[in-house]
């Protein structure tokens, strides 16, 4: 006679894949809303009639609306847990869309749209700490990896944003109107999406103490809230600041090639516009699938040997755009480069909310360092690239790979006890 299951945690897969299929969902409207702005970033600039320069105080409001949020995200999700986070944070989205789009095509103001993005910026901060945490709690409960394909669903969202993008600028829609649409479906879709969620053991309750084994999981113990101070201690830790080291190399390593891979191959190596695009989009296909074939490999290896297997094919990749002008080595060197960037940031985001009491606060400190690579790196490299070369001042971000392939034990998961 066979003895029925006894009921655990993991004993409701049906509704563990709607919690999954949720957060899915939360990351692609993420990327949709990112996306949607860079698509209409000409048009906002025409309708304000700046210079480069003003257009980039403009992006610095965002860069610094990103950096609030990241900073605030732990806090926050203290008080508020996860679905209210990332509905408010989403809401934060759509109203600074909104206002970005009011304030550039229908009473242009330049320092409305300033505010605009800063609050969009600091919304997607904060989506992004909580989307990850809660990321972190669906791989805890189903226990396999899946960190990087919710990253490939936020890279999903830029295409469709950026698609959608093009063809409204093609049916010459205005940017208020594009941009409050997107708005009002990403704060629909976020309501409809947390309500699927989990609250044991997901972000929801990131700082309670939550039961060791998982009967005991499903009612979790009495909370035992951190104080803010508790929360900024985190920054002390040296498991977190190395998993930070990690996540600093893959986020210069793709931030790099978003900004100046194009540009690079122009200049340097002498391509057309048109095959510099072409070849920035083999960077991103490849690290789109670096992260979907990447999940079975993590499931298999584990992340260590990933890790540092992903940064042997980055540096080599890099040291082939680098040093090698052929074309078809230089396209072979940067297909190399995407894969081996695909998994350093999700791998680093799990890594960092191995423990569910302290996942917010780790995360929130991995993703702060991973996200001032993103914008604070290309701008110094673009710097550094005016007296060296692109290519040459790419040997920074190789140094930085290497340097992560060096700490990826940092992010093995703890024993059990």
């Amino acid at each position: 006679m066979t003895r029925a299951p006894e009921p655990t945690l993991h004993s409701r897969p049906v509704r563990h894949r709607a919690w999954r299929n949720a957060v899915f969902v939360v990351f692609g409207l993420s990327g949709l809303a990112m996306a949607t702005w860079v698509s209409r970033v000409p048009a906002i600039r025409d309708h304000l009639d700046v210079t480069t320069g003003e257009l980039g105080v403009l992006i610095f409001g965002l860069a610094a609306g990103s950096i609030v949020g990241l900073l605030a995200s732990s806090h926050v999700l203290s008080w508020l847990g996860a679905r209210r986070t990332i509905v408010g944070s989403l809401g934060a989205v759509t109203l600074g869309l909104t206002i970005a789009g009011v304030a550039s095509s229908v009473w242009p103001n330049y320092f409305a749209v300033f505010v605009g993005l800063a609050l969009f910026g600091a919304g997607q901060g904060m989506c992004d700490v909580a989307m990850n945490v809660e990321g972190a709690g669906v791989e805890r409960t189903i226990k396999r990896t899946i960190m990087p394909l919710f990253h490939a669903f936020w890279s999903f969202g830029t295409v469709l944003g950026a698609g959608l993008g093009a063809l409204l600028v093609a049916l010459s829609v205005a940017v208020h109107t594009h941009l409050i649409i997107v708005g009002l479906f990403v704060i629909v879709g976020a309501i409809t999406a947390v309500r699927f969620f989990e609250t044991v053991p997901s972000a929801d309750v990131p700082f309670e103490d939550v039961a060791p084994d998982a009967d005991a999981a499903a009612t979790p113990s009495a909370p035992v809230r951190h104080t803010a101070l508790d929360r900024l201690s985190i920054w002390g830790n040296g498991r977190i600041l190395l998993i930070g080291l990690i996540v600093l190399g893959a986020a210069f390593a793709e931030g790099t090639a978003n900004d100046w891979l194009a540009l690079a191959m122009v200049d340097d190596r002498g391509f057309d516009q048109a095959t510099g695009a072409l070849l920035f989009g083999v960077f991103t296909a490849a690290m789109t699938v670096g992260r979907i074939v990447g999940v079975p490999i993590l499931d298999r290896f584990g992340r260590v040997p990933v890790l540092r297997g992903s940064a042997l094919l980055a540096v080599l990749g890099l040291g082939i755009v680098i040093a090698v002008p052929d074309p078809i080595l230089t396209t072979v060197g940067i297909v190399l480069w995407g894969l081996g960037s695909a998994l350093g940031f999700p791998v680093g985001m799990s890594a960092a909310a191995d423990d569910p009491k302290t996942a917010a606060a780790g995360v929130s400190v991995v993703a702060t360092i991973g996200y001032a690579a993103f914008l604070v790196g290309p701008p110094a490299l673009g710097f550094l690239g005016e007296y060296v070369g692109l290519l040459n001042a790419l040997i920074v971000v190789l140094v930085l790979i290497l340097l992560a392939g060096l700490v990826a034990p940092a992010a093995r998961p703890p024993r059990a006890p």
